[in-house]
């Protein structure tokens, strides 16, 4: 079988499948199993089970369940509504402030939750009823909500970046830090944004009537500051080297514990909803990585991957226009596609050629995670409008693609900057 026709043939399947409704993992394991077979014969399940065994032995993957357990426990407890109160407190009479405030939290919880969808669900089930009471308008909040909730894929501790780290043998620690730059310049952008726009139509955001006095502002941060250091000692320690990611993560998770026991919050009910939702998550991520393991050990080993890796490179004889390429695709395939999945299928077929180019590497991982932030809340498919939608269910969905639509050109904006000024990356990451 010729690279052409596997890569038709491969990519088709697995399309045909994810529109049947077909789970992504098992699209991409069943595909695996009967190309194998048309290829190999019996042999080729041998194939597939030893790439499945060897990526079971990465200790990177240790550190996803801990990681999800660490947001799961913060999102399940009332962590997050305290730390929502303070943001609100904190945000003053200043133009769209509890909006400023809904960016601030929702990026603070995505630091330590690690997920979108945690951090989006969780931020519009708590701040939308108190901005709708003050009549803020909801489309200007969903897409505040939405956009600021995809921060999760790209601000540490994200599981797509340790992901990441795993395919291409890069420092978490480094993509972690190229992760939280290009996350804080987004969220400024966001913030920027909401300020001016809240400050020329005062009717779409309006302000807080008293500011709240400052013992009840300080008293407010007693409850969050804990959980907050968690997540900092955490990062800090991966940023410096100090621990693992897998040490960090198994540190940070018994702490998070130990905050919500102080809070009087741990039960046997508290644990059981933990414990199943983050075994839940785990398994999805887990059996991605499987099915998408054994898929691009047969695509590979039957020639597609070079075979793709050769028309990228034809295709034009400019290095960048070869990056804004594949950066174009990854953007593309994130508007229908799960980031987990887009991760394992392309970085493979991508990751050799941006280091045979010269590119530095953590930046263009940086940049291929962003893309997958903007197409998490691109329409038609991004995850995220679905989320909001299901957080609004009377808001029509051509109305949430509108809401989104300038945060997006933001996003799109942050990537162009990024991308014409690496250095905003590599002089911050040791490159």
């Amino acid at each position: 079988m010729t690279p052409e026709i596997l890569t038709y043939g491969m990519f088709g399947m697995l399309l045909i499948s994810i529109i049947c409704g077909v789970s992504l993992s098992f699209a991409m394991g069943g595909t695996a199993v009967i190309f194998g077979y048309l290829i190999y014969g019996p042999n080729g399940m041998y194939s597939i089970v030893s790439a499945a065994f060897s990526g079971m032995w990465s200790i990177l993957l240790s550190a996803i369940p801990l990681f999800t357990f660490i947001g799961v426990a913060l999102a399940k407890s009332r962590i997050a509504s305290d730390l929502y109160h303070a943001f609100y407190l904190w945000s003053g009479r200043m133009p769209g402030g509890l909006l400023l405030g809904t960016s601030g939290f929702a990026a603070t919880l995505s630091a330590m939750t690690g997920s979108c969808a945690a951090s989006t669900i969780t931020t519009g089930m708590v701040g939308i009823p108190a901005m709708d009471q003050r009549g803020y308008d909801r489309g200007f909040v969903l897409g505040t909500i939405g956009a600021s909730g995809t921060l999760g894929i790209l601000i540490p501790p994200s599981i797509t970046l340790i992901l990441i780290g795993m395919q291409t043998g890069q420092s978490i620690g480094r993509l972690f830090l190229g992760g939280m730059i290009a996350g804080m310049i987004v969220l400024a952008a966001f913030m920027i944004h909401v300020w001016l726009r809240s400050r020329m139509n005062p009717d779409l955001a309006p302000t807080i009537g008293e500011t709240p006095p400052m013992r009840e502002r300080l008293a407010s941060l007693k409850s969050v500051i804990l959980p907050v250091l968690i997540i900092l000692s955490v990062l800090v320690s991966i940023f410096q080297g100090i621990a693992t990611p897998t040490e960090a993560a198994a540190i940070g998770a018994a702490a998070v514990t130990l905050s919500v026991a102080l809070r009087g919050e741990l039960n046997w009910t508290y644990i059981k909803e933990v414990s199943f939702t983050t075994a839940s998550v785990t398994g999805m991520v887990i059996w991605i990585v499987f099915g998408a393991t054994a898929f691009t050990a047969i695509y590979g080993s039957g020639g597609g991957t070079a075979f793709m890796q050769q028309v990228l490179s034809s295709i034009s004889s400019s290095p960048w226009i070869t990056i804004l390429l594949m950066q174009l695709i990854t953007l593309i395939l994130g508007m229908f596609l799960d980031p987990v999945g887009i991760i394992l299928l392309v970085l493979p077929i991508f990751f050799p050629i941006v280091v045979q180019l010269g590119f530095d590497p953590i930046w263009f991982c940086i940049l291929f995670q962003l893309n997958l932030c903007i197409g998490y809340v691109s329409p038609p498919f991004g995850y995220n409008l679905f989320y909001l939608k299901m957080l609004s269910p009377k808001t029509p969905i051509t109305q949430i693609y509108g809401a989104v639509l300038p945060f997006l050109l933001l996003m799109l904006a942050v990537g162009a900057l990024l991308f014409a000024f690496p250095q905003l990356i590599t002089a911050t990451t040791g490159a």
